[in-house]
């Protein structure tokens, strides 16, 4: 089974209902509603969880996924907007 994906994909953003000029790229967006964002540090910073909850407001989406590659095991965090 395949999962259809798209990568280094730009998204409109949004605020107050308004679309915004800037836009956000995201690592990859699956089934054209979930971002997943690739990271590659030793520990997580609260800042990434924070940052990708803002692009899904932003972007209207509701799920998001940040993978860390950076440990000795694979981790990773699901965020819902």
């Amino acid at each position: 089974m395949k999962i259809p994906f798209k990568r280094q994909v730009k998204l409109n953003l949004y605020y107050d209902g308004q679309k915004l000029k800037k836009q956000y790229r995201a690592d990859f967006v699956c089934y054209d509603r979930i971002i997943v964002e690739i990271k590659a540090v030793s520990q997580m910073p609260i800042i990434f969880h924070s940052q990708l909850k803002n692009y899904l407001k932003c972007t209207k989406l509701e799920l998001g996924i940040l993978v860390n590659f950076g440990t000795a095991s694979l981790t990773y965090k699901r965020v819902i907007n």
